[in-house]
């Protein structure tokens, strides 16, 4: 490169026929050109942001892998882990019909490594495939479960990246690190994105078709059809995701409009227009319902649809949408599974009570027990200020109309169990929250700083107990059982600590056990009996019960729980009583 040097008795510098005058090293900053140092700070704020993202979701992978780790199967795990093997090795769709097969393939990436054993000529429900995979088939319960969960924990932290994103995107790098902090140090996102479950992946792709969407306002052609692709993926997912569809749809509409409308078109130029933003809305459904078929295929070219068991039959209303639908019939037999669900009386825990039916408050309600308080006050300033700062009115529609019509639908629900079923509620918020940011004050940015804060130590002090989590203002994980139940705090995920903690503690001592989970004890080395299969004066020694079975515990079982001497504690979910 031609250059020429220059000696000024004390500095040297080269000179760049194409460039600024590049001082040596020595040279003070402040003599370097204007342009050059605008550079050099853009460059070293980006490397600091990059930093900031990858440690952020280091910090959550080392939190979802621990949690992975340490947790034995809940509830639901096993039988997803099952039909995933049974997707693989069969290509069969008969069971798990109440849910889309997307979820179940990406655990299905985990279960193609782990290669668990499983008899081909398997007979029996959903519930005995997944015990018969992890307990009656020669594999490692431990090494089959890390591996289901696995897929799951790398989807959620390339939602991470997706949080990052719209959040840039709104109000700038800061503000996408502030989104980011906020979802990767959420409790329930770690607790549910560390399990091989449905519920982080279908928030996130929900998530991610709104961003999109919300893209195309500028770009239509490349974003619209990737936001079908997105909603198709939450559909294939959850069937729960399908209130949002016509919102995406309308959002997508609005977008093509606004980015082709010109100043004062004649009138048939609006209609024109109107028409196309039509066919861009109904195209995004197009490619969603194709993503869901392909699913489908994936598992069964030839979609063989074979049930192991009853589905319900649906009338009215529902009937008539299942009917319509241009979805595989499988989906539909699912959705037909799905309302039966529904129209069962489930009992539900709130605050102490024990009731049948559902609450329409009960969401709230758990998401204000079980999210961090400086999480809570982000969402309130959040949306605040995205609906009163005038350049975000119009991008708020995008980010708090798709959860809002979800949490309403939820709310109408019959299945009081879990924030679960609410998740993409600190996944949205966590954009919402960092459009605090957008005032420009510095007292916001120490605001977002210190609530962040707060929510980081929050988080970090539960670790790795995410699943029983709540807020200081209701007395943290170990006083959640007092106010909730089921997946908000106890959902079968802590039956290889408690054989860690008899053999350690009581060796040798006499244990009943009420343990409410998919687990079998006996593969953990805990021989327990039954207490409630004996008369209550024959229970002695240890009485171990999930806190889900002591807040729905009736008549003499309960009776011999208030006799007994509470000791101990294991996970924040199961208690531990003295029987003499």
């Amino acid at each position: 490169m031609p250059a020429f040097m220059a000696d000024s008795g004390e500095h040297t510098a080269v000179r760049d026929p194409i460039g600024p005058v590049l001082p040596a090293s020595g040279e003070d900053d402040s003599r370097k050109p204007a342009g050059l140092r605008r550079r050099l700070r853009r460059r070293h704020r980006r490397w600091l942001l990059v930093l900031a993202v990858a440690a952020l979701l280091a910090q959550m992978a080392v939190a979802m892998i621990t949690t992975a780790v340490e947790q034995t199967p809940t509830i639901d795990e096993p039988v997803y882990a099952g039909t995933a093997v049974v997707y693989v090795q069969q290509h069969s769709l008969r069971y798990n019909p109440e849910h889309p097969p997307l979820g179940k393939l990406i655990i299905a990436t985990g279960m193609a490594v782990a290669r668990p054993h499983l008899a081909p000529g398997f007979v029996g429900d959903q519930g005995e495939l997944g015990r018969h995979l992890l307990y009656e088939s020669g594999n490692d319960p431990w090494r089959v479960m890390f591996w289901a969960r696995l897929p799951v924990i790398v989807v959620t932290l390339l939602l991470g990246l997706v949080v990052f994103a719209f959040a840039r995107d709104l109000v700038g790098s800061v503000g996408g690190a502030a989104a980011l902090a906020l979802y990767t140090f959420s409790p329930d996102v770690v607790a549910h994105g560390s399990l091989a479950t449905l519920d982080v992946p279908a928030a996130g792709f929900v998530l991610t078709a709104a961003w999109l969407v919300w893209r195309a306002r500028r770009r239509p052609l490349p974003y619209l059809p990737l936001a079908g692709l997105a909603t198709g993926a939450a559909l294939a997912t959850k069937m729960s995701t399908l209130p949002v569809v016509p919102v995406l749809m309308c959002l997508a509409g609005w977008s093509f409009w606004c980015a082709r409308r010109t100043d004062g078109p004649e009138p048939r130029e609006w209609a024109r227009l109107a028409g196309r933003a039509a066919a861009a809305a109904v195209g995004v459904a197009l490619v969603a319902v194709v993503v869901v078929w392909a699913t489908y295929l994936v598992v069964d070219p030839r979609l063989r649809w074979t049930s192991s068991g009853h589905v319900p039959t649906v009338h009215g209303l529902r009937g008539l949408l299942v009917e319509w639908l241009p979805l595989p019939e499988a989906y539909r037999n699912g959705m037909r599974v799905q309302f039966a669900f529904e129209n069962a009386t489930w009992q539900g825990f709130l605050f102490g009570r024990l009731y049948s039916g559902s609450l329409w408050y009960y969401l709230p309600a758990a998401l204000l027990v079980k999210t961090p308080l400086g999480m809570l006050a982000l969402w309130l300033a959040g949306v605040g200020v995205m609906v009163s700062v005038p350049r975000l009115r119009t991008s708020a529609v995008y980010v708090l109309l798709p959860p809002a019509v979800l949490l309403a639908a939820a709310m109408t629900g019959s299945r009081d169990l879990g924030v679960r079923y609410a998740l993409f509620m600190p996944v949205f918020l966590a954009v919402a929250a960092a459009c605090v940011l957008a005032l420009r004050r510095r007292w916001a940015h120490l605001g977002v700083a210190v609530l962040v804060g707060f929510v980081a130590v929050s988080s970090v002090r539960t670790f790795p107990l995410y699943l029983p989590y709540s807020n200081e203002a209701f007395g943290g994980p170990a006083a959640t059982h007092l106010r909730l139940h089921d997946s908000n705090v106890d959902w079968g995920q802590d039956l290889g600590r408690l054989a860690d903690r008899l053999r350690q503690r009581y060796p040798g001592e006499k244990v009943w056990l009420v343990y409410k989970g998919s687990g079998v004890p006996a593969a953990y080395g805990i021989t327990a009996s039954d207490p409630r299969k004996v008369a209550p004066g024959r229970v002695h020694g240890l009485l171990v019960v999930s806190d889900s079975s002591i807040a729905k515990a009736e008549g003499r079982f309960a009776r011999l729980i208030d006799s007994s001497e509470a000791i101990d504690e294991v996970g924040h979910s199961i208690t531990v009583f003295r029987r003499k």
